[in-house]
Protein backbone atom coordinates (compact mmCIF):
# COMPACT_ATOMS: atom_id res chain seq x y z
CA UNK A 1 0.00 0.00 0.00
CA UNK A 2 1.62 2.95 -1.41
CA UNK A 3 1.91 6.49 1.28
CA UNK A 4 -0.52 8.52 -0.92
CA UNK A 5 -3.08 5.39 -0.72
CA UNK A 6 -3.15 5.74 3.33
CA UNK A 7 -3.59 9.07 2.96
CA UNK A 8 -6.30 9.21 1.23
CA UNK A 9 -7.56 6.40 2.81
CA UNK A 10 -7.44 8.08 6.46
CA UNK A 11 -9.09 11.48 4.65
CA UNK A 12 -11.84 9.44 3.25
CA UNK A 13 -13.00 7.92 7.22
CA UNK A 14 -12.33 11.29 8.46
CA UNK A 15 -14.83 12.97 5.89
CA UNK A 16 -16.92 9.70 6.33
CA UNK A 17 -17.48 10.24 9.99
CA UNK A 18 -17.83 13.82 9.96
CA UNK A 19 -21.05 13.42 7.80
CA UNK A 20 -22.55 11.12 10.07
CA UNK A 21 -21.39 13.31 12.86
CA UNK A 22 -23.17 15.68 11.84
CA UNK A 23 -26.38 14.52 10.55
CA UNK A 24 -25.74 15.11 6.46
CA UNK A 25 -25.44 11.37 5.61
CA UNK A 26 -24.00 8.24 5.59
CA UNK A 27 -20.38 9.71 4.39
CA UNK A 28 -20.17 7.07 1.79
CA UNK A 29 -20.13 9.14 -1.41
CA UNK A 30 -18.31 12.13 0.50
CA UNK A 31 -15.84 9.75 2.17
CA UNK A 32 -15.24 8.26 -1.50
CA UNK A 33 -15.01 11.60 -3.03
CA UNK A 34 -12.31 12.77 -1.02
CA UNK A 35 -10.36 9.50 -1.18
CA UNK A 36 -10.37 9.85 -4.55
CA UNK A 37 -9.20 13.65 -4.30
CA UNK A 38 -5.87 12.89 -2.59
CA UNK A 39 -5.58 9.89 -4.57
CA UNK A 40 -6.99 9.76 -8.12
CA UNK A 41 -5.66 5.86 -8.39
CA UNK A 42 -7.23 4.96 -4.87
CA UNK A 43 -10.09 2.58 -7.08
CA UNK A 44 -7.36 1.04 -8.68
CA UNK A 45 -5.24 0.30 -5.56
CA UNK A 46 -8.14 -0.69 -3.38
CA UNK A 47 -8.40 -3.44 -5.56
CA UNK A 48 -5.30 -4.83 -5.72
CA UNK A 49 -5.04 -8.55 -4.66
CA UNK A 50 -8.97 -9.10 -4.87
CA UNK A 51 -11.03 -10.87 -7.04
CA UNK A 52 -13.81 -8.98 -7.76
CA UNK A 53 -17.65 -9.55 -9.58
CA UNK A 54 -19.11 -6.40 -11.07
CA UNK A 55 -23.12 -6.18 -11.20
CA UNK A 56 -25.06 -3.69 -13.60
CA UNK A 57 -27.95 -3.99 -15.51
CA UNK A 58 -31.23 -1.12 -15.77
CA UNK A 59 -32.87 -3.09 -13.22
CA UNK A 60 -32.34 -5.90 -10.37
CA UNK A 61 -28.57 -4.51 -9.03
CA UNK A 62 -28.73 -3.71 -5.80
CA UNK A 63 -30.66 -7.03 -5.14
CA UNK A 64 -28.51 -9.18 -7.60
CA UNK A 65 -25.50 -7.86 -5.78
CA UNK A 66 -26.67 -8.88 -2.62
CA UNK A 67 -27.53 -12.39 -3.51
CA UNK A 68 -24.43 -13.04 -4.88
CA UNK A 69 -22.47 -11.77 -1.52
CA UNK A 70 -24.98 -13.89 0.50
CA UNK A 71 -23.69 -16.86 -1.71
CA UNK A 72 -19.72 -15.75 -2.00
CA UNK A 73 -19.91 -15.32 1.67
CA UNK A 74 -20.97 -19.01 2.07
CA UNK A 75 -16.96 -19.57 1.72
CA UNK A 76 -15.12 -16.76 2.46
CA UNK A 77 -15.68 -12.70 3.39
CA UNK A 78 -16.61 -10.30 0.78
CA UNK A 79 -16.44 -6.60 0.63
CA UNK A 80 -19.03 -4.61 -1.41
CA UNK A 81 -20.79 -1.26 -1.90
CA UNK A 82 -24.17 -0.85 -0.74
CA UNK A 83 -27.11 1.86 -0.24
CA UNK A 84 -27.02 2.67 -4.08
CA UNK A 85 -23.46 3.80 -3.95
CA UNK A 86 -22.64 2.35 -7.42
CA UNK A 87 -20.49 5.12 -8.93
CA UNK A 88 -16.68 5.38 -8.25
CA UNK A 89 -16.77 7.33 -4.92
CA UNK A 90 -18.98 4.41 -3.58
CA UNK A 91 -16.96 1.89 -4.75
CA UNK A 92 -13.78 3.70 -3.69
CA UNK A 93 -15.04 3.92 -0.35
CA UNK A 94 -16.28 0.48 -0.07
CA UNK A 95 -12.78 -0.94 -1.23
CA UNK A 96 -10.85 1.73 1.13
CA UNK A 97 -12.49 0.94 4.45
CA UNK A 98 -12.57 -3.01 4.07
CA UNK A 99 -8.51 -4.28 3.19
CA UNK A 100 -8.53 -7.54 4.48
CA UNK A 101 -11.84 -9.75 2.02
CA UNK A 102 -9.98 -11.27 -1.08
CA UNK A 103 -13.44 -11.11 -2.70
CA UNK A 104 -15.16 -8.37 -3.73
CA UNK A 105 -18.83 -7.95 -5.60
CA UNK A 106 -19.61 -4.38 -6.67
CA UNK A 107 -22.79 -3.20 -8.25
CA UNK A 108 -22.01 -0.61 -10.85
CA UNK A 109 -24.00 1.90 -12.41
CA UNK A 110 -24.78 1.24 -16.19
CA UNK A 111 -22.54 4.10 -18.08
CA UNK A 112 -19.85 3.62 -15.37
CA UNK A 113 -19.24 -0.37 -16.12
CA UNK A 114 -16.12 0.45 -18.88
CA UNK A 115 -14.36 3.07 -15.90
CA UNK A 116 -14.74 0.63 -12.97
CA UNK A 117 -13.45 -2.33 -15.02
CA UNK A 118 -10.31 -0.52 -16.51
CA UNK A 119 -9.61 0.36 -12.90
CA UNK A 120 -10.62 -3.14 -10.71
CA UNK A 121 -9.84 -6.29 -13.49
CA UNK A 122 -12.96 -8.31 -12.36
CA UNK A 123 -13.20 -11.77 -12.59
CA UNK A 124 -16.78 -11.46 -13.31
CA UNK A 125 -19.27 -9.38 -14.77
CA UNK A 126 -22.68 -9.92 -14.11
CA UNK A 127 -24.74 -8.32 -16.72
CA UNK A 128 -28.87 -8.43 -16.32
CA UNK A 129 -30.57 -6.15 -18.58
CA UNK A 130 -31.09 -3.15 -19.99
CA UNK A 131 -33.42 -1.06 -21.11
CA UNK A 132 -35.01 2.72 -21.13
CA UNK A 133 -33.96 4.66 -18.11
CA UNK A 134 -33.61 8.18 -17.37
CA UNK A 135 -32.75 9.37 -20.27
CA UNK A 136 -32.10 12.84 -19.52
CA UNK A 137 -29.57 11.23 -17.86
CA UNK A 138 -28.28 8.34 -19.08
CA UNK A 139 -27.61 7.33 -23.37
CA UNK A 140 -29.95 5.61 -25.43
CA UNK A 141 -29.84 1.38 -24.38
CA UNK A 142 -28.12 0.51 -27.71
CA UNK A 143 -25.22 3.19 -27.04
CA UNK A 144 -24.82 1.47 -23.31
CA UNK A 145 -25.27 -1.77 -24.83
CA UNK A 146 -21.96 -0.43 -27.32
CA UNK A 147 -20.41 0.31 -24.44
CA UNK A 148 -20.37 -2.35 -22.45
CA UNK A 149 -19.38 -4.33 -25.12
CA UNK A 150 -16.39 -2.54 -26.01
CA UNK A 151 -15.24 -2.59 -22.09
CA UNK A 152 -15.68 -6.40 -21.69
CA UNK A 153 -13.66 -6.58 -25.14
CA UNK A 154 -10.68 -4.33 -23.43
CA UNK A 155 -11.10 -6.82 -20.44
CA UNK A 156 -9.31 -10.27 -21.95
CA UNK A 157 -9.54 -11.89 -18.78
CA UNK A 158 -13.37 -11.19 -17.77
CA UNK A 159 -16.09 -13.59 -18.03
CA UNK A 160 -19.68 -12.40 -18.72
CA UNK A 161 -22.50 -14.07 -17.29
CA UNK A 162 -25.40 -12.62 -19.03
CA UNK A 163 -28.89 -13.26 -19.44
CA UNK A 164 -29.45 -14.34 -22.78
CA UNK A 165 -33.42 -13.45 -22.99
CA UNK A 166 -32.30 -9.95 -23.36
CA UNK A 167 -30.91 -9.10 -26.68
CA UNK A 168 -28.87 -5.78 -25.81
CA UNK A 169 -27.33 -7.63 -22.96
CA UNK A 170 -26.35 -11.01 -25.37
CA UNK A 171 -24.43 -8.95 -27.60
CA UNK A 172 -22.65 -6.66 -25.35
CA UNK A 173 -21.88 -10.18 -23.65
CA UNK A 174 -20.12 -11.30 -26.53
CA UNK A 175 -17.14 -8.38 -26.01
CA UNK A 176 -15.90 -10.75 -23.07
CA UNK A 177 -13.55 -13.85 -24.03
CA UNK A 178 -15.73 -15.86 -22.34
CA UNK A 179 -19.62 -16.18 -21.17
CA UNK A 180 -21.98 -18.13 -19.22
CA UNK A 181 -25.20 -17.73 -20.45
CA UNK A 182 -28.39 -17.71 -18.03
CA UNK A 183 -31.81 -17.71 -19.37
CA UNK A 184 -33.05 -15.30 -16.92
CA UNK A 185 -36.48 -13.96 -18.36
CA UNK A 186 -37.39 -10.40 -20.21
CA UNK A 187 -41.05 -9.25 -18.99
CA UNK A 188 -40.42 -5.93 -20.49
CA UNK A 189 -38.97 -6.34 -24.38
CA UNK A 190 -40.32 -2.35 -25.79
CA UNK A 191 -36.80 -1.75 -26.01
CA UNK A 192 -35.11 -4.63 -27.21
CA UNK A 193 -37.45 -4.52 -30.97
CA UNK A 194 -34.34 -3.84 -32.88
CA UNK A 195 -31.11 -5.72 -33.25
CA UNK A 196 -28.20 -4.27 -31.73
CA UNK A 197 -25.99 -4.98 -34.63
CA UNK A 198 -27.92 -4.67 -38.01
CA UNK A 199 -30.90 -2.58 -37.07
CA UNK A 200 -33.25 -4.86 -38.28
CA UNK A 201 -36.45 -6.08 -36.46
CA UNK A 202 -35.99 -9.14 -34.05
CA UNK A 203 -37.97 -12.29 -34.58
CA UNK A 204 -39.53 -13.64 -31.22
CA UNK A 205 -40.83 -17.50 -30.54
CA UNK A 206 -40.68 -20.14 -28.65
CA UNK A 207 -36.98 -20.67 -29.25
CA UNK A 208 -36.28 -17.20 -28.51
CA UNK A 209 -35.19 -14.07 -30.83
CA UNK A 210 -33.00 -13.72 -33.74
CA UNK A 211 -31.65 -10.83 -35.97
CA UNK A 212 -31.32 -11.62 -40.02
CA UNK A 213 -27.88 -10.98 -39.23
CA UNK A 214 -27.40 -13.99 -37.68
CA UNK A 215 -27.49 -12.28 -34.04
CA UNK A 216 -29.17 -14.87 -32.06
CA UNK A 217 -30.46 -15.98 -28.43
CA UNK A 218 -27.65 -18.06 -27.50
CA UNK A 219 -28.02 -21.14 -26.05
CA UNK A 220 -28.31 -20.87 -21.79
CA UNK A 221 -26.15 -23.24 -19.83
CA UNK A 222 -28.59 -22.08 -16.60
CA UNK A 223 -32.52 -21.79 -17.59
CA UNK A 224 -35.20 -20.66 -15.61
CA UNK A 225 -38.75 -22.05 -15.48
CA UNK A 226 -41.16 -20.81 -12.70
CA UNK A 227 -39.18 -21.37 -9.08
CA UNK A 228 -37.00 -24.27 -10.90
CA UNK A 229 -33.10 -23.17 -11.95
CA UNK A 230 -31.15 -25.66 -13.89
CA UNK A 231 -27.45 -25.69 -13.48
CA UNK A 232 -25.02 -26.67 -16.57
CA UNK A 233 -25.37 -30.24 -15.40
CA UNK A 234 -28.86 -31.06 -15.72
CA UNK A 235 -29.79 -30.82 -11.89
CA UNK A 236 -32.50 -28.81 -11.01
CA UNK A 237 -33.09 -26.48 -7.68
CA UNK A 238 -36.54 -25.19 -6.33
CA UNK A 239 -35.59 -21.44 -5.74
CA UNK A 240 -37.78 -20.63 -2.56
CA UNK A 241 -36.93 -16.99 -2.16
CA UNK A 242 -38.34 -14.80 0.85
CA UNK A 243 -38.08 -11.77 -1.84
CA UNK A 244 -40.90 -11.78 -4.02
CA UNK A 245 -41.77 -12.18 -8.26
CA UNK A 246 -40.28 -14.61 -10.82
CA UNK A 247 -37.70 -11.82 -12.35
CA UNK A 248 -36.20 -12.66 -8.86
CA UNK A 249 -35.78 -16.12 -9.33
CA UNK A 250 -33.99 -15.09 -12.21
CA UNK A 251 -31.71 -12.55 -10.56
CA UNK A 252 -31.14 -15.75 -8.12
CA UNK A 253 -29.76 -17.88 -10.95
CA UNK A 254 -27.49 -14.71 -12.24
CA UNK A 255 -26.27 -14.32 -8.97
CA UNK A 256 -25.69 -18.63 -8.59
CA UNK A 257 -23.91 -18.68 -11.96
CA UNK A 258 -21.20 -16.34 -10.92
CA UNK A 259 -20.91 -17.82 -7.38
CA UNK A 260 -20.33 -20.92 -9.69
CA UNK A 261 -17.11 -19.18 -10.65
CA UNK A 262 -15.94 -19.29 -7.54
CA UNK A 263 -16.99 -22.81 -6.33
CA UNK A 264 -20.24 -22.43 -4.68
CA UNK A 265 -22.49 -24.99 -5.18
CA UNK A 266 -25.40 -23.91 -6.38
CA UNK A 267 -27.17 -25.95 -3.50
CA UNK A 268 -25.57 -23.97 -1.12
CA UNK A 269 -26.09 -20.53 -2.82
CA UNK A 270 -29.93 -20.69 -3.05
CA UNK A 271 -30.14 -21.65 0.64
CA UNK A 272 -27.85 -18.69 1.69
CA UNK A 273 -29.94 -16.44 -0.87
CA UNK A 274 -33.24 -17.67 1.56
CA UNK A 275 -32.31 -16.03 4.40
CA UNK A 276 -32.66 -12.46 2.47
CA UNK A 277 -36.29 -10.91 3.13
CA UNK A 278 -35.44 -7.28 2.33
CA UNK A 279 -32.76 -5.14 0.22
CA UNK A 280 -32.27 -1.97 1.78
CA UNK A 281 -35.58 -1.27 2.28
CA UNK A 282 -37.14 -2.93 -1.14
CA UNK A 283 -39.67 -5.60 -0.73
CA UNK A 284 -40.31 -4.46 2.90
CA UNK A 285 -42.87 -6.05 4.39
CA UNK A 286 -43.85 -3.69 7.53
CA UNK A 287 -46.86 -1.96 8.96
CA UNK A 288 -47.98 1.54 9.48
CA UNK A 289 -50.35 2.92 11.97
CA UNK A 290 -51.42 -0.47 12.76
CA UNK A 291 -51.39 -1.70 8.99
CA UNK A 292 -49.72 -4.04 6.77
CA UNK A 293 -47.38 -2.73 4.14
CA UNK A 294 -45.25 -3.85 1.62
CA UNK A 295 -42.64 -1.27 -0.09
CA UNK A 296 -41.88 -1.99 -4.12
CA UNK A 297 -39.39 -0.15 -5.47
CA UNK A 298 -40.04 0.99 -9.59
CA UNK A 299 -38.22 2.78 -11.37
CA UNK A 300 -38.56 2.68 -15.32
CA UNK A 301 -41.82 1.04 -17.08
CA UNK A 302 -39.47 -2.58 -16.86
CA UNK A 303 -39.33 -2.25 -13.04
CA UNK A 304 -42.83 -0.70 -12.69
CA UNK A 305 -43.85 -3.67 -14.95
CA UNK A 306 -42.29 -5.99 -12.10
CA UNK A 307 -43.52 -4.28 -9.57
CA UNK A 308 -47.06 -4.35 -10.61
CA UNK A 309 -46.80 -8.27 -11.00
CA UNK A 310 -45.81 -8.77 -7.32
CA UNK A 311 -48.41 -6.95 -6.38
CA UNK A 312 -51.08 -8.92 -4.53
CA UNK A 313 -54.35 -8.85 -6.35
CA UNK A 314 -56.98 -6.72 -5.02
CA UNK A 315 -54.98 -5.15 -2.75
CA UNK A 316 -55.49 -1.04 -2.74
CA UNK A 317 -52.11 0.54 -4.08
CA UNK A 318 -49.89 3.22 -3.01
CA UNK A 319 -48.34 5.04 -6.14
CA UNK A 320 -45.50 7.46 -5.45
CA UNK A 321 -43.86 9.15 -8.21
CA UNK A 322 -41.53 11.93 -7.88
CA UNK A 323 -39.09 13.70 -10.61
CA UNK A 324 -36.03 15.16 -9.00
CA UNK A 325 -32.84 14.53 -10.43
CA UNK A 326 -32.40 10.85 -9.19
CA UNK A 327 -35.22 9.77 -10.92
CA UNK A 328 -35.17 11.57 -13.92
CA UNK A 329 -37.05 14.84 -14.61
CA UNK A 330 -38.61 13.67 -17.15
CA UNK A 331 -42.14 11.56 -16.07
CA UNK A 332 -43.57 10.98 -19.76
CA UNK A 333 -42.52 7.48 -19.02
CA UNK A 334 -45.54 6.45 -17.43
CA UNK A 335 -47.94 6.25 -20.08
CA UNK A 336 -45.32 3.48 -21.25
CA UNK A 337 -46.69 1.82 -17.76
CA UNK A 338 -49.81 -0.39 -18.02
CA UNK A 339 -51.34 0.63 -14.96
CA UNK A 340 -54.60 -0.53 -16.94
CA UNK A 341 -53.61 -3.76 -14.58
CA UNK A 342 -54.48 -2.13 -11.51
CA UNK A 343 -58.44 -1.97 -12.34
CA UNK A 344 -60.97 -2.86 -9.86
CA UNK A 345 -58.84 -2.15 -7.32
CA UNK A 346 -58.30 1.39 -5.18
CA UNK A 347 -55.38 3.89 -5.93
CA UNK A 348 -53.51 6.71 -4.36
CA UNK A 349 -51.64 8.88 -5.96
CA UNK A 350 -49.35 11.10 -4.40
CA UNK A 351 -45.58 12.05 -4.42
CA UNK A 352 -44.73 15.51 -5.98
CA UNK A 353 -45.48 14.33 -9.37
CA UNK A 354 -49.05 13.37 -7.97
CA UNK A 355 -50.82 14.91 -11.01
CA UNK A 356 -49.19 13.22 -13.74
CA UNK A 357 -49.69 10.05 -11.51
CA UNK A 358 -53.95 10.68 -11.12
CA UNK A 359 -53.80 11.97 -14.73
CA UNK A 360 -52.31 8.83 -15.92
CA UNK A 361 -54.56 6.73 -13.74
CA UNK A 362 -57.76 8.61 -14.83
CA UNK A 363 -56.89 7.38 -18.56
CA UNK A 364 -55.86 3.87 -17.36
CA UNK A 365 -59.65 3.89 -16.04
CA UNK A 366 -57.95 3.25 -12.28
CA UNK A 367 -60.67 4.66 -9.42
CA UNK A 368 -58.10 6.50 -7.95
CA UNK A 369 -57.76 9.81 -4.81
CA UNK A 370 -54.87 12.01 -4.93
CA UNK A 371 -53.22 13.11 -1.99
CA UNK A 372 -50.13 15.36 -1.78
CA UNK A 373 -48.72 14.06 1.52
CA UNK A 374 -47.11 10.54 1.23
CA UNK A 375 -48.39 9.51 4.97
CA UNK A 376 -51.12 10.67 4.62
CA UNK A 377 -51.87 8.68 1.08
CA UNK A 378 -51.36 5.59 3.28
CA UNK A 379 -54.65 6.45 5.41
CA UNK A 380 -56.39 7.59 2.61
CA UNK A 381 -55.51 4.12 0.81
CA UNK A 382 -59.75 2.52 1.57
CA UNK A 383 -59.72 0.02 3.65
CA UNK A 384 -57.36 -1.95 6.33
CA UNK A 385 -56.22 -4.60 5.11
CA UNK A 386 -52.83 -5.69 3.35
CA UNK A 387 -51.31 -1.95 1.43
CA UNK A 388 -49.12 -2.07 -1.82
CA UNK A 389 -47.20 1.31 -1.94
CA UNK A 390 -44.92 1.47 -5.57
CA UNK A 391 -42.50 4.16 -5.50
CA UNK A 392 -40.05 5.40 -7.59
CA UNK A 393 -36.23 6.35 -6.25
CA UNK A 394 -37.04 9.22 -4.21
CA UNK A 395 -40.41 9.07 -3.15
CA UNK A 396 -39.05 5.24 -2.13
CA UNK A 397 -36.56 6.74 0.04
CA UNK A 398 -38.96 8.98 1.61
CA UNK A 399 -41.68 5.86 2.55
CA UNK A 400 -39.00 4.15 4.20
CA UNK A 401 -38.53 7.18 6.96
CA UNK A 402 -42.37 7.31 6.83
CA UNK A 403 -42.25 3.76 8.07
CA UNK A 404 -39.42 4.29 10.23
CA UNK A 405 -37.07 1.72 7.96
CA UNK A 406 -34.50 4.93 7.39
Amino acid sequence: MTARFRLARAAGATAAGLSKLTGRGGGTTIGGRVTLMVDPLALQRGAVGREIALVSGTNGKTTTRSLLVAALRTREPVVSNSGGANLPTGLTAALASDRSSRLGVLEVDEPYLPRVAAAVHPRAAVLLNLSRDQLDRYAEVRRLAGIWHDALAASPDVTAVANCDDPLVAWAATGASTQVWVSAGQRWQSDSTACPVCGDVLVRDAAGWRSGCGLARPTPQWTVSGRTVTGPDGTSYDVELALPGDVNVGNAALAAAAASLWGVQPADAFEAMRQIGAVEGRYLATSYDGRPVRLLLAKNPAGWVEALAMAKPEAPVVVAVNARAQDGRDPSWLWDVPFEVLRGRKAVATGERSRDVAVRLRYAGVEHVRVDDEAAALRAAEGNGHLEVLANYTAFQTYRRVVGDA
